[in-house]
């Protein structure tokens, strides 16, 4: 029997864990010919989450948990959780439902008709209309200007083959953009739409940090544009200031009794560069700050302590 691994990071989602496992183990019931593993990787939830999933994988062993010692972010959990598996296809699944499970189905049937990777990427969404709008503007600009093709509208669920899960162990990322290194390397996939269902219960762990966050991994990752603005717009705002000075010149040399500079440009022009170069300096310092974090090497996370992954 093939083994489908199903990874879900978790914190502080004591509302909806319990819902999430029971449909997925709805799904395998009706899916005899495969077995399955649910790894779900707690990420040092403060709530009752980790207190209900260890009751469930004491009476069922297809539940397994990876408590980690700390919260290591919406980014390397994952990771880490996905590295884990032992599945000859992984499923990425969140725990809020938001990802819907019955999709499960339909990314194994695609998978054994010969894909790596089969994905969901969200056609629609119930959420905040002006997040989806934001979420569309930053899918959309990251794919025009990213070296790579970007998938829009894709937040990692999907199943991934063991191949591609081999690949991403030999790989050693310690600050991954896992939805860059699918298309990056360059496996054979399909798209499956899906509209985003609302959030039922609870309420959202993701704040504006980790938004921007996954959001500035992705441009320092997968893009140089910004780097080259800075050179293309510095030398535009130089040709232009030199051109503004000439222009004065001739000016004060034209009329020199009667035409005053002032201090307003003076002023104007000071707080202008100082924009910009601060601007450009928190570009630079995030592509910096990328390459210190891959540097150090450090561990994707610390885990506290594992539980069923004996069977």
């Amino acid at each position: 029997m093939k083994l489908i691994s199903i990874v879900t990071p978790c914190y502080n989602e004591e509302q909806n864990v319990e819902t999430l496992y029971q449909q997925v183990k709805d799904i395998f019931n009706k899916l005899p010919e495969y077995n399955y593993e649910h790894i779900f990787i707690d990420n040092s939830s403060s709530d009752n989450t980790l207190i209900i999933l260890k009751g469930i994988a004491s009476i069922d062993h297809h539940l397994k948990i990876i408590v980690n010692v700390r919260n290591f972010g919406h980014i390397r959990s994952p990771y880490h959780a996905i590295l884990q598996s032992n599945g000859d296809a992984t499923i990425l699944i969140v725990a809020d439902l938001q990802d819907p499970p019955s999709l499960i189905t339909d990314f194994i049937n695609k998978w054994e008709e010969g894909y790596k990777i089969v994905i969901g990427t969200k056609t629609k969404s119930k959420e905040n209309k002006l997040m989806y709008r934001f979420r569309k503007l930053y899918y959309n600009t990251i794919s025009k200007i990213s070296d790579t093709d970007q998938i829009k509208n894709f937040t990692g669920f999907g199943l991934y083959d063991r191949q591609f899960i081999e690949i991403l162990r030999s790989l050693e990322e310690p600050y991954p953009y896992f939805r860059g290194l699918i298309t990056e390397l360059g496996f054979s996939r399909i798209e499956i739409p899906y509209t985003q269902p609302k959030r039922e219960r609870g309420k959202t762990k993701n704040n504006f940090y980790t938004l921007y966050d996954i959001a500035m991994l992705g441009f320092v990752s997968y893009s140089k544009l910004p780097l080259r603005l800075a050179s293309f717009i510095g030398f535009g705002v130089s040709l232009f200031s030199f051109l503004i000075a000439l222009i004065y010149l001739v000016y004060k040399l034209i009329d020199w009794n009667n035409f005053s500079v002032g201090i307003a440009p003076l002023v104007i022009g000071i707080f202008f560069f100082g924009g910009v170069q601060l601007f450009f300096l928190g570009i630079i310092g995030e592509y910096i700050g990328a390459i210190f974090t891959q540097v150090k090497k450090r561990p994707l996370v610390i885990e506290k302590e594992r539980i069923n992954f004996e069977d």
